[in-house]
């Protein structure tokens, strides 16, 4: 990451004004979190992280042989009832902690070897990040940003991380509002989600690569294929194709799993089958994207 330390902080603090009548997710909920009020993301202006360290388990340019230094926030601007880590994302499972805190773990990761850091789930704490970065930088931190989000993000906010972070790592979730209201509680969905993946691909274009594979800049979609086509795939996939760049990294995600409150919301009781897998691939295929990761169906 190579940024000005002028610029951080002036990102900062236009990041903090946004608290007083939150306006950082698309939800625009208007909490007045530097007073103590919470946002429907269930916080205020205190920071919580729910855990840190290398993670072996993200997409291979990610991970690498060193790891990538994952710091999962705790709470999400999504309220999604098949949350694989609901404990995290709607029980509070964390701690507070200070923003030099977090500063420190972004610096322990880089001693440890992790080929960057990863901010899962951070939309809610864009401010205490960027406050965090601008003491991590003065201390030597160099290693690459990505924002691991769910891709419900706003614009404006995206904005204010142009030049700072390195690596977007999105989800594109939902083709349809109306699921994405019924299973993320999170209106406009797909139309919020695509305005912020031009957005990411603006500022920071296709994956580029080091000579060792590992990710240094750039765009890496994330799409989980769902039971019976709840997440859309084709109109996601032909958005990425005709939208993006046929050569954009797409993570087509296998792994759904019935979590949190999934058994009350049929069809999403069950796992995704192989041929429905194996249909995501094709569709994948015949739009002639040209980095697609897939996975195994068991």
């Amino acid at each position: 990451m190579m940024v000005d330390i002028k610029i951080l902080r002036e990102r900062r603090d236009m990041a903090y004004s946004y608290l007083e009548s939150c306006r950082l997710c698309p939800r625009e909920c208007g909490a007045n979190r530097l007073k103590g009020e919470k946002g429907i993301c269930g916080v205020d202006v205190r920071l919580w992280v729910s855990s840190y360290g290398p993670h072996y388990g993200e997409e291979p340019p990610l991970s690498g042989n060193s790891g990538s230094g994952t710091i999962f926030f705790t709470y999400c601007n999504l309220k999604c009832v098949y949350c694989q880590n609901y404990t995290i994302s709607q029980l509070g499972d964390g701690d507070i902690v200070s923003e030099e805190d977090l500063a420190n773990m972004m610096l322990y990761l880089q001693r440890l070897g992790c080929h960057n850091i990863n901010l899962v789930t951070p939309t809610h704490f864009v401010p205490q990040i960027l406050s965090a970065l601008v003491m991590a930088v003065e201390k030597g931190l160099s290693i690459p940003i990505v924002y691991n989000t769910s891709g419900y993000e706003k614009l404006e906010t995206l904005k204010l991380l142009d030049g700072i972070v390195d690596i977007y790592l999105p989800d594109m979730r939902y083709s349809s509002s109306v699921y994405a209201v019924k299973y993320s509680s999170a209106p406009r969905y797909p139309d919020v989600n695509r305005l912020a993946v031009r957005e990411m691909f603006r500022q920071v274009g296709n994956l580029v690569l080091d000579e060792r594979g590992i990710a240094k800049k750039g765009l890496i979609i994330r799409h989980l294929v769902m039971p019976e086509d709840i997440s859309g795939t084709e109109s996601v996939l032909k958005f990425i194709a005709e939208e993006i760049s046929k050569d954009t990294y797409i993570s087509l995600m296998a792994q759904y799993r019935p979590e949190y409150k999934a058994q009350d919301f049929p069809p999403l009781n069950r796992r995704i089958t192989r041929e429905e897998y194996k249909r995501a691939i094709e569709i994948a295929k015949n739009l002639g994207l040209r980095n697609v990761w897939t996975q195994m169906v068991l």
